[in-house]
């Protein structure tokens, strides 16, 4: 396959082209696939680590719970911020997001590219990107460092009074408004130093290409990592899926639409705990394991399932080596000409909903940065842990979306 068709977490990270259900049924038309120009494929191609090492970083936090994150999301977050950054908080920014040799300009340009095509590429699934940068009323931002994010990310810029009553929910307001109601509540309150968030807002909506008939959804025993039994929905469909199966897992792909986006779900083997499945999850196990997928006559029989997952991302950032951003150490003086700033928080909200008709899944990334008169105290961790994954993507690049694993599925 060329090297140029992959995506990356810059946009998100990765995952081989498998072939679809296309293949499986002759008489169906060919999904649309989204080409990238040499340079912004080596951008992607280097940086498609980075969504398997954030979900790595957030499962290795979590315990007995469901958890989804968007590496699209916080990748379009920080990579805005990311055009604030200079020295040493910039190279930081470099190697986390895998960003290599190329120049900021091919790295925006890489972003535009890719969210251009992205809400473009499936009318039958409703996909909405949006950016936005709100900073405090009276507070000076350079005039290149707004152009270029309205440029690139087609970000809205807005000044606000952050010490109105309504400051919040004015942003948050915002929030749900790309999300369509979904993500709600996201920023709890405005610190009096805090100068400026830049956030991000996903929203998915698609129906499965094949549908689960409501009429075979049954209850079932679902086993959780205690060794305890949980009982809940399944959905049942048969049909020519790609199907992969080796020592460490089996997997079906499920499309949506006309096969331009997928949910790939992943069954670790019985011997090996699904959280030693995430640790060997990087590019080349990922290329490696979906090499041989085909298209099979397979039978799903797949949980309902629906939550929300809201998480500070500072710690695992950190871990990846973007700690000199959230210290005082930080240079942003791309933003306001002479620095003083540095991420206090970047908060990651995301919602799922899977069932018979399809899936609808939101997400927004709130980059905080405050002056450095004044430091956060460490974060609260939130820790969980589940005994299935689930990564939906769009397929011509391989780009993911949205990331998950799910230990005790409920629908309400």
């Amino acid at each position: 396959m060329n090297r140029y068709f992959f995506l990356s977490a810059l946009i998100l990270p990765v995952v081989t082209f498998m072939p679809s259900c296309e293949e499986f049924n002759p008489s169906s038309g060919e999904p649309k696939e989204i080409v990238l120009n040499k340079k912004a494929a080596e951008i992607i191609e280097a940086d498609q680590q980075f969504a398997f090492e954030l979900f790595s970083e957030v499962c290795s936090m979590s315990e007995e719970t469901n958890i989804m994150i968007s590496p699209l999301s916080v990748s379009y977050a920080l990579g805005m911020t990311f055009n604030g950054a200079v020295g040493e908080t910039l190279d930081a920014f470099y190697d986390v997001l895998h960003f290599g040799e190329l120049t900021a300009p091919e790295v925006n340009e890489s972003y535009k590219d890719l969210m251009n095509q992205l809400i473009h590429l499936d009318d039958r699934v409703e996909f909405s990107i949006a950016n936005s940068i709100w900073y405090r009323e009276g507070y000076t931002v350079l005039d290149s460092f707004i152009s270029i994010n309205q440029t690139y990310f087609d970000a809205g810029i807005n000044e606000l009074d952050f010490s109105d009553p309504n400051a919040v929910k004015i942003i948050n307001d915002w929030i749900e408004d790309k999300t369509n109601d979904k993500i709600q509540d996201m920023l709890d309150y405005i610190p009096p130093d805090a100068v400026m968030y830049l956030i991000n807002a996903i929203y998915f909506n698609a129906k499965w290409k094949y549908e689960f008939d409501k009429d075979d959804t049954h209850m079932g025993n679902f086993f959780l990592k205690n060794g305890s039994t949980h009982r809940t929905d399944f959905m049942k469909v048969s049909g020519g899926f790609n199907y992969t199966s080796n020592d460490d897992f089996k997997a079906v792909e499920l499309p949506y639409g006309d096969s331009t986006f997928s949910m790939v779900v992943l069954l670790p083997a019985e011997d090996l705990p699904v959280d030693s499945l995430v640790r060997k999850m990087d590019v080349t196990h990922w290329t490696a394991w979906f090499e041989p997928s085909a298209p099979m006559k397979v039978q799903v029989e797949l949980p309902k399932f629906t939550y929300k997952f809201k998480d500070l991302l500072n710690v695992p950032l950190i871990n990846l080596g973007l700690g000199i951003a959230f210290s005082e150490g930080a240079d942003f003086s791309k933003i306001n000409g002479y620095g003083g700033l540095f991420i206090s928080r970047v908060i990651h909200q995301t919602f799922i909903d899977v069932q018979e008709e399809g899936t609808e899944a939101a997400a927004a990334t709130i980059v905080e940065l405050r002056e450095t008169s004044s430091l956060d105290p460490d974060p609260i961790i939130f820790r969980a842990d589940r005994p299935f994954l689930y990564v939906i993507k769009e397929n011509s690049t391989g780009a993911i979306l949205f990331m998950g694993k799910v230990g005790k599925p409920e629908y309400e």
